[in-house]
């Protein structure tokens, strides 16, 4: 009962907030997962022991079906499996998704200044537990810059580039953008991969611009975030390490990032179909910062051209649904528009999914908790036993069935061919 009530309240807000403005895209709602749970049940070879032990397992999935009027207008329908916002998970690096708008948004207030995408962005250190960046040895000509970092994140998920732009847009400005979205019962708290205190976390770097012949353009100061951090009870597990030692009882998540499976899921909407949220929803960007943006969720690392990629990473590293752990080279007729995560157990995985030959399009959100022995920093977890084979179980699930699914009208998809 305290699910269908969550999901219940959830849907209506959603679909109240979707009424008003000309702008938005109609959005309907199939509650209570009927036929999310319809389709895992059709593969118990697949889904049955996650089926039985959902919660266990966390396993929370939203999926969008997309339909279109005549005039390509996208109209969206929703179904839930075992949503539930107050049920959480370690969010990883699909956190790096909205910080890296933010950085954009940044950006177009930087614009007065000479200050573009692709200026060099110098970062210092002044403060414990910072560090500076002078160069970046994947950039062709050498200099790191907000462009870079971004296409490092959806290419690879690149931790110390999610950490620059975090540090460019301040601890502050970032929750206080999520909070402004609608986005209340999230937060993102702290860097990844390094571990600092909660004050190191509320300071982030100076950092200077230059332009691409090493003229000064701007210098930030060190900023630092004095807000009080939303109180939270989040934890996980039965045990964990810390400092080499096994300490009994769940480890405290609770000033660690958070970000709901239905916030993660709106942010993938937003910066796919922007037209299609609410005003206050959207990113305060122009139409090329978002289509600079799709073009790098959909790419594979080894078509960018950085050639430490080349070896380095198979095409589908950052793709969970539809491939899972899957390598070598991928179907070029579809395109897979997402950020994935991965940490403390945790497999996610938001996306747009399309296939131009066969006219399809969806958007699919997941997220599945393998960790069977229930101890974290362990080392120890299920990723390749449950975790992608769940992830590319389930999107191919989702695909098969949109090749069923009957559409009145084709949709026109030349907006998202790259």
């Amino acid at each position: 009962m305290k699910l269908r009530f969550i999901l219940v309240c959830y849907t209506a807000a959603f679909i109240f907030s979707c009424k008003s403005p000309k702008t938005l895209t109609q959005t309907t709602t199939s509650q209570n997962s009927t036929l999310l749970t319809q389709l895992i049940e059709k593969k118990p070879e697949q889904f049955g022991e996650i089926l039985k032990n959902k919660n266990e397992y966390r396993v929370q999935i939203i999926y969008t079906q997309i339909d279109r009027k005549k005039n390509n207008k996208p109209v969206f329908t929703n179904h839930y499996f075992n949503v539930d916002p107050g049920m959480y998970f370690y969010p990883a690096s699909t956190v790096k998704m909205p910080v890296a708008l933010f950085a954009l948004e940044q950006m177009k207030k930087l614009k007065d200044k000479g200050i573009t995408r692709n200026s060099s962005m110098i970062t210092e250190a002044s403060y414990s537990g910072q560090s500076p960046v002078y160069t970046d040895a994947t950039a062709p000509d050498g200099r790191p810059t907000v462009e870079h970092y971004i296409k490092k994140i959806f290419l690879t998920s690149d931790n110390d580039a999610y950490n620059r732009l975090y540090e460019f847009v301040g601890q502050e400005q970032i929750n206080k953008r999520l909070q402004e979205m609608g986005f209340v019962n999230s937060s993102i708290l702290h860097r990844l991969e390094i571990f600092l205190t909660e004050d190191e976390n509320r300071h982030t770097n100076p950092i200077r611009f230059y332009d691409d012949t090493t003229k000064f353009l701007y210098e930030q100061p060190m900023q630092f975030n004095q807000q009080p951090y939303p109180v939270r009870k989040d934890s996980l597990g039965k045990g964990y390490y810390s400092g080499g030692q096994l300490r009994n009882g769940p480890m405290d998540f609770s000033k660690k990032n958070k970000l709901t499976l239905p916030d993660l899921h709106r942010i993938l909407r937003s910066v796919m179909f922007p037209e299609s949220v609410k005003r206050m929803e959207r990113f305060r960007i122009d139409e090329e910062d978002y289509a600079f943006v799709r073009k790098y969720m959909q790419m594979y690392p080894q078509e960018s051209g950085i050639s430490s990629y080349d070896t380095s990473y198979h095409d589908a590293y950052c793709k969970f649904l539809y491939y899972g752990a899957e390598k070598g080279e991928l179907p070029k007729n579809m395109r897979i528009f997402n950020k994935i995560g991965d940490a403390y157990g945790f497999l996610i995985d938001a996306a747009y999914v399309v296939d131009f030959e066969k006219n399809i399009e969806f958007m699919v959100s997941a997220t599945i908790y393998c960790n069977s022995d229930g101890i974290l920093n362990d080392s120890k977890y299920d990723y390749d036993t449950i975790g992608f084979p769940f992830m590319k179980n389930l999107g191919r699930l989702l695909y098969e069935y949109e090749l069923t699914r009957e559409r009145k009208n084709k949709p026109d998809l030349k907006e998202f061919r790259f």
